[in-house]
């Protein structure tokens, strides 16, 4: 701008009115006058006070000037400026007329996160916020307000807070492109974009007609494949079944119909796994190793599950061998093979493996016995008839010479003493030849046993009389307790027993008591002979049992060494237990254990009928087998054979009625199959043998461990043997059962 000069100074504004210039000359000339009447001192700071207004008076109406230009100024920038505004505003429109049109919605965020546009079509469908996305709004909240929309789809178990959470993490990438579920099966494409400014373009795009399709063409060929693979099922020898990632049973093949009992389409299908599990369980009985609670646990984890392989029964007739694994969507796919055949063909081989093994062995050790009791009795033998011959020798020695003596004796009371020497000489030769005989007839087993009832205080009252003045002569305390137990015995050998251990006792204790006493020890009553004697060491206590063995052969009254070996060759022959513990200086106490008498105390005959069997065997006794299994019957029947007794074998209830039929001949007992085909089962066998026959001592032997199976056997009082068949149990029920039966 050209700078105008200075104007002249003057004391009036020529813009002023005449009369308001009037006015001011008027004032003017009142000051001067006042001015110059005052004092010379004064005259010129009036002056100097003149010229300094008219100077301020200038300079204001130079500033005066100066607003003005730069009021025109302003007029003219604001001018502009309303132009500008009205390009701009008018540029607004246009944009926002033009993201209208966009069929997605559009939203824009400035470089600090700021929403600053958006069209009609952004969050739309989030109808619960669309009312929130203001101007201004930060990026942060527009995603929290999504994540707590009542509209937005949250995938499962994920909380809104991790939703926003991974939004937020995405939000950090130059370009992001996701899929958003909303509510009513609805999807939202949702493209972000950064800006060369730092801003945030955020497109979003109605994908759900898209997905749609695409699942529809997804079910179309999962349907195809499903087609596909349940046909490749159905041709697979194992039974399948599929469970999906939420344990529900969503397939299966033919095979599983069996087990099922039910058709693919019936209300099993979409079943979960717990409760199938749950409806199965009675049905099927699992192995030791792996139950159902091991299944429902491996079936429960949730960290990754190892494949497993484990076998069940099915109503105790079909064996399955399971494998289950996870599929990679954490579902399970578990298979059943039918391996019964095979576990029934292995189950009777192991069975006759055992038996033959069992044979092997038993004959070996019946051998081995047999040698070494051939052994035994040679050196037995050859040291029998050394001892024998010296000690038959002495007593017969000294009889001679008491004898020879007589003729030079004229005392009678000395031939009368020489007499009761030669008396006792031949007496201990009469008493060592019965222990040899005892011993002959024990280990010959031609020993006869009276077993029959009898009181115990029948042979220790006896016993303590003979025996009483021989301890009294000792210095002994001699004890037997008073006992009125009756047990079964032989009463000749258990007084020869007890007799031998008190004599035994008295023997070689040489200061201190004898005591004799009987316990109870459930069906037994166990006599117990305890001294205070020299004790016996610990490898000596099985010498003493041989003949002619003796611990002190420098004393005199050392006995025959007869006394003990025939105290055990009695208890065995009687199968009463004999014990011994014994001390060195301390005593020792023999043992036997006596089977006490349940019935009255008169003694009876045996009950005439079928014979007993003998102890371990089944000697004598005939028994019926009606198995339908061939292999199965050939190894009960080798197993009952090793016990001695015979066998009739039948396949089949009717078969086994016309051999009754024809024989003319009740077994002594029966071993009956409960499953034996299309006939009659083995209960309904035995229900008609006792309807026609009377009751018969049986056994059903099954697999089946159902509950009507036991109720059953329980009601008619046979005994039940589960399959696979034990051979001692088998042996000891039959033994028992006849037992008690005879």
């Amino acid at each position: 701008m050209k700078k105008k000069t200075r104007p002249d100074m003057s004391l009036i504004n020529p813009a002023d009115s005449i009369e308001r210039q009037n006015e001011k000359l008027l004032q003017i000339a009142q000051s001067l006058m006042r001015r110059v009447e005052q004092k010379n001192e004064q005259s010129g700071f009036a002056y100097q006070q003149f010229e300094r207004a008219a100077l301020l008076e200038t300079e204001v109406r130079e500033r005066t000037l100066d607003l003005e230009r730069a009021l025109d100024l302003l007029q003219e920038s604001n001018t502009r400026l309303e132009i500008a505004n009205d390009e701009t505003e008018k540029a607004r429109s246009n944009l926002t007329e033009a993201i209208e049109t966009i069929n997605e919605g559009f939203a824009l965020f400035e470089d600090k996160d700021g929403l600053v546009l958006s069209n009609s079509r952004f969050c739309r469908d989030l109808i619960d916020i669309e009312g929130q996305l203001v101007q201004g709004l930060q990026f942060d909240d527009y995603v929290k307000l999504i994540s707590e929309s009542k509209m937005l789809g949250l995938p499962e178990g994920q909380t809104a807070a991790e939703w926003a959470a991974q939004r937020m993490a995405r939000h950090r990438d130059d370009h992001v492109v996701f899929n958003v579920k909303l509510k009513w099966d609805r999807w939202l494409q949702v493209s972000e974009h950064r800006t060369s400014r730092g801003g945030t373009v955020i497109l979003q795009t109605d994908v759900t007609t898209i997905i749609r399709r695409e699942r529809q063409e997804r079910d179309k060929i999962r349907d195809k494949q499903a087609e596909i693979l349940q046909a490749t099922l159905d041709h697979l020898n194992q039974g399948v079944c599929i469970f999906d990632n939420s344990q529900t049973l969503v397939g299966w093949n033919s095979r599983m119909n069996g087990l099922f009992k039910a058709t693919p389409n019936a209300a099993v299908l979409g079943m979960e796994f717990s409760v199938l599990l749950e409806r199965l369980k009675d049905e099927l009985t699992f192995g030791p190793n792996f139950g159902v609670e091991d299944l429902r646990e491996w079936a429960n984890s949730k960290c990754g599950r190892k494949p497993i392989l484990f076998e069940i029964t099915r109503d105790t007739r079909q064996t399955y061998s399971v494998f289950a694994q996870e599929m990679p969507d954490r579902g399970l796919v578990i298979s059943f093979t039918d391996v019964t055949s095979e576990r029934a063909a292995a189950r009777t081989l192991y069975e006759m493996n055992e038996l033959l093994e069992q044979r092997v062995e038993d004959r070996t050790r019946e051998l081995g016995l047999a040698l070494s009791e051939a052994e035994r009795a040679n050196a037995s033998k050859t040291r029998f008839v050394a001892a024998a011959s010296h000690d038959l020798l002495q007593p017969l020695s000294a009889a001679k010479l008491f004898v020879s003596s007589l003729s030079d004796q004229t005392d009678p009371e000395d031939t009368q003493n020489i007499l009761d020497k030669a008396e006792m000489a031949l007496s201990s030769v009469e008493q060592f030849i019965a222990a040899l005989l005892d011993i002959s007839k024990l280990d010959s087993g031609k020993a006869v046993f009276d077993v029959r009832p009898l009181r115990l205080s029948g042979i220790f009252v006896p016993l303590r009389n003979e025996l009483m003045p021989l301890a009294q002569q000792k210095g002994i305390d001699l004890t037997i307790m008073e006992c009125g137990l009756t047990v079964e015995s032989d009463p000749g050998y258990l007084r020869r027993i007890v007799q031998n251990l008190l004599t035994n006792a008295l023997r070689y204790t040489d200061s201190g008591r004898v005591l004799v006493g009987v316990r109870r020890t459930g069906t037994a009553a166990r006599i117990e002979v305890w001294d205070t004697g020299r004790g016996i060491a610990h490898a000596d206590q099985q010498t003493i049992f041989k003949e002619f063995e003796r611990l002190s052969p420098d004393n005199s009254d050392t006995g025959l060494g007869l006394g003990l070996s025939i105290v055990e060759r009695a208890c065995k022959g009687l199968d009463h237990p004999l014990s011994l513990w014994s001390e060195p200086g301390v005593g020792s106490c023999f043992a036997l254990n006596v089977p006490i008498h349940t019935g009255d105390t008169e003694t009876r005959s045996p009950a005439r009928g079928r014979p007993t069997p003998r102890h371990g065997t089944l000697e004598d006794q005939l028994l019926l087998l009606v198995e339908d299994n061939p292999q199965l019957a050939h190894a009960i029947t080798i197993m009952i054979e090793s016990f001695g007794g015979t066998i009739i074998h039948a396949h089949n209830a009717e078969e086994a009625l016309a051999i009754l039929s024809e024989i003319q001949l009740i077994p002594d007992a029966m071993l009956i199959d409960y499953q034996l085909g299309a006939g009659l089962n083995g209960i309904e066998f035995l229900q008609g043998v006792n309807a026609h026959y009377g009751p018969v001592p049986a056994v059903v032997i099954s697999a089946e461990r159902t509950k009507v199976l036991r109720d059953a056997c329980k009601t008619m009082g046979v005994q039940l043997l589960p399959k696979p068949v034990e051979k001692d149990r088998l042996k000891r029920l039959l033994l028992d059962m006849l037992g008690t039966q005879a």
